[in-house]
């Protein structure tokens, strides 16, 4: 993080990354002296509210991150911005978007958490979105403009006030992560019924935290001299929607050797948690989460390298699970290698329902079109982990035949996917 005196006194010259957290109301154009340079803004956390018009000076600017402040609108400088692809405004306060707010070439946009309650007429202008993130607003329906982003991979509407889903979306050819639980027409009001029991939270003792995620904290905890996994969710709203519904989809999912196993739930007027059984410490992360520059694909740690019959392994044990979640009536929506733990033997544990839908209020069409965009995901992932096989490896029959599968359920026509079923023949 840097300050403001340093950028002041021009120690900050030649930089094209800068942070400012210093309970901003206004921008400071000290800044503009870093336009040649500058490619990464953040000024997320302060209290900023507008741009200046001479902001478009920023002529390098790929990023700007200007979550949680004051903004009421989107400005419409951004628009000016020339080499612009990513704009977060994560929880502000925005209500108003008005037409060509944005560049042309927007590829990442965040508006989780804001007042939002339309989206401009000319949304489907922005043709190279790829990352749209919307969840917590009171959106009641979308432009069918948007239609015509058909770059879009990834796209958040839990926890609006939608009345419906369009067919359109779910037809677009590059949407490979969904999510839309706890809208108007698919909102949890109190949780699914459940063989699991309740739990008070009193019959636990947390011990330390084991991890943390967006929507809750993971405890190490004991019960009965037992140790346990506990999740205690935050109550509020994620960038990826309601703890409720993700706890209803965690439930309604079931059990599978895949699944890491729910023991019971915490379901009181304060907290809501879940109860897991406590993974092997031998279990680690398939990959690493995407970053600034691969958006929506996964990336993985220098030096990863799997066998190619180890994706095969993994693959076989992925389908399988995400046919179980279907035929459930559950879609994961987010289907990533960050999300999918391995052992030494590259036995599968997935979790992580944060971004999950219950798909059982659609028509029959539009669940197995939501199962044709996780095939999608499937596909990717599965790409991905081609991409760490050794050279020697990608020479082999497998490695062809896994690379055929992967590039079969990413195919742009949906209906031309696979099932995952389908996948499971072609995986024997």
């Amino acid at each position: 993080m840097n300050t403001l005196a340093e950028l002041k006194a021009g120690k900050l010259n030649g930089v094209t990354r800068l942070q400012l957290v210093e309970e901003l109301t206004e921008f400071p154009h000290e800044i503009f002296t870093l336009a040649d340079t500058l490619e990464v803004l953040d000024l997320s956390n302060n209290n900023l509210s507008d741009l200046p018009t001479e902001f478009a000076c920023l002529h390098r600017l790929k990023r700007v991150f200007l979550s949680f402040n004051q903004f009421k609108h989107i400005p419409k400088v951004l628009a000016k911005c020339p080499a612009l692809i990513m704009v977060a405004f994560k929880g502000n306060q925005i209500s108003e978007f008005a037409l060509s707010s944005l560049p042309k070439n927007i590829e990442w946009l965040i508006l989780t958490d804001n007042t939002l309650s339309e989206l401009p007429e000319d949304f489907g202008n922005y043709t190279q979105l790829k990352k749209l993130a919307l969840a917590g607003n009171n959106l009641k329906h979308l432009p069918t403009s948007m239609a015509n982003c058909t770059n879009l991979e990834l796209v958040r509407l839990s926890a609006n006030n939608l009345t419906k889903i369009d067919d359109w979306l779910l037809e677009l050819p590059k949407l490979a992560w969904l999510a839309f639980a706890g809208n108007e027409f698919n909102k949890a009001e109190c949780l699914t019924k459940s063989t699991l029991q309740n739990i008070p939270l009193e019959n636990f003792q947390l011990k330390k935290v084991i991890g943390q995620g967006a929507s809750g904290v993971i405890h190490l905890a004991n019960a009965e001299n037992n140790n346990v996994a506990v999740k205690l969710f935050k109550g509020a709203i994620t960038s990826d929607g309601y703890p409720l519904d993700e706890v209803n989809c965690c439930l309604q999912a079931g059990s599978h050797i895949n699944l890491i196993n729910v023991l019971s739930y915490i379901e009181q007027s304060t907290q809501l948690g879940l109860v897991m059984e406590l993974i092997d410490a031998d279990y680690t992360n398939l990959g690493l989460p995407p970053s600034l520059e691969t958006c929506t694909r996964d990336t993985f740690n220098d030096g990863c390298n799997y066998p190619v019959e180890a994706v095969y392994k993994i693959a076989k044990q992925m389908a399988n699970t995400l046919a179980h979640l279907h035929d459930n009536y559950v879609s994961h929506g987010d289907i990533y290698a960050h999300n999918t733990m391995i052992n030494e033997q590259y036995d599968v544990l997935f979790g992580d329902f944060g971004a999950a839908t219950n798909l059982a209020r659609l028509s029959e069409y539009q669940q197995q079109q939501m199962q044709l965009i996780e095939v999608r995901a499937f596909g990717c992932l599965i790409d991905d982990l081609l991409s760490t096989v050794s050279t020697e490896d990608k020479q082999s029959e497998l490695f062809s035949k896994m690379s055929d599968i992967a590039q079969h359920a990413m195919q742009p026509e949906p209906s031309l996917r696979p099932s995952f079923n389908d996948l499971l023949k072609e995986l024997v």
